[in-house]
C-alpha cells in the first residue's frame, strides 16, 4: 500500500488540504474533488482544538468508506506519534507535518504510512529525508517562489519535494517546472464559502483547472 500511495502522489501531483470540514460535507467535497481529477486529500488536525481531533479522524474514515480508493485520505498537521496513530486507526494512508519531527516520521513509517514532513531550509530538507521522509513538504513555497525550489534542488535533486503554501492554478505549473514532484493546495481550491453554499460543481471545475495546469 505504501508504494502505491507514493506512486499515486507522483502521478497525480496534487494533494488537497482540508481544514475544519466534517460530516456529510467532507464526503460531498471528496466526491466533487474526485470528479475534477483530484485523488488525494489531506484532512488536518486543529492543534488549538483537541476536541476536534476525533472529528478529523471520523472525516478520514468517512472518506475511505465513501470513496473506495478513488480518493486517498491522509492526515495533516500531525505533530506527535500519538496523532499519527490516531490517523492510522482512522485509515489515513499518509502523514503530513508542519515540521521535521523524527519521532513522527519514524512512527509513520513503522505504521506503514507515507511520510511528508514540512521543511524550508536545505538543512531541514536534508534532515527530513535522512530521517525517512518519502517526500518533503517545502513550506511556505509561494513566499519564496519557484526560483527558491530550483536553487535548493540543485544539490538536493534526489529528494522529492512538494510545494505547499500559496499554490494556485496559475503558479502550480511553475513549481512543477522548478522540480517539485507535486503540490499541496488548500484554500485556493477548497473554498469554504462554496462548501457552505453546496457549490460542489464550482469546486469540481476548479479542480479540473488545477489538474489541467499540471499536464
Amino acid at each position: 500500500m505504501r508504494e502505491q500511495v507514493i506512486e499515486r502522489i507522483k502521478a497525480k501531483k496534487i494533494i488537497t488540504i482540508v481544514r475544519g470540514v466534517y460530516g456529510e460535507d467532507i464526503c460531498s467535497l471528496a466526491r466533487a474533488l474526485a470528479a475534477g481529477g483530484i485523488e488525494l486529500m489531506e484532512v488536518t488536525f486543529d492543534q488549538k482544538n483537541k476536541d476536534s481531533w476525533q472529528d478529523t479522524a471520523a472525516a478520514i474514515r468517512a472518506i475511505g468508506e465513501t470513496m473506495n480508493g478513488q480518493l486517498i485520505a491522509g492526515a495533516g498537521t500531525v505533530t506527535t506519534p500519538e496523532l499519527a496513530e490516531i490517523a492510522h486507526d482512522a485509515g489515513a494512508a499518509y502523514i503530513v507535518s508542519p515540521n521535521v519531527n523524527e519521532a513522527v516520521i519514524c512512527r509513520t513509517r513503522e505504521l506503514g504510512m507515507v511520510s511528508l514532513p514540512g521543511a524550508l531550509t536545505p538543512s531541514e530538507i536534508w534532515n527530513a529525508w535522512e530521517a525517512g521522509a518519502d517526500f518533503v513538504k517545502v513550506f511556505p513555497a509561494a513566499q519564496l517562489g519557484p526560483a527558491y525550489i530550483k536553487a535548493v534542488r540543485g544539490p538536493l535533486n534526489h529528494i522529492p519535494m512538494l510545494a505547499v503554501g500559496g499554490v494556485n492554478e496559475h503558479n502550480i505549473a511553475d513549481f512543477l517546472k522548478a522540480g517539485c514532484a507535486g503540490a499541496g493546495v488548500g484554500g485556493n481550491l477548497v473554498n469554504k464559502q462554496w462548501i457552505a453554499e453546496g457549490r460542489w460543481d464550482d469546486i469540481t471545475a476548479l479542480a479540473l483547472a488545477f489538474v489541467k495546469a499540471c499536464e
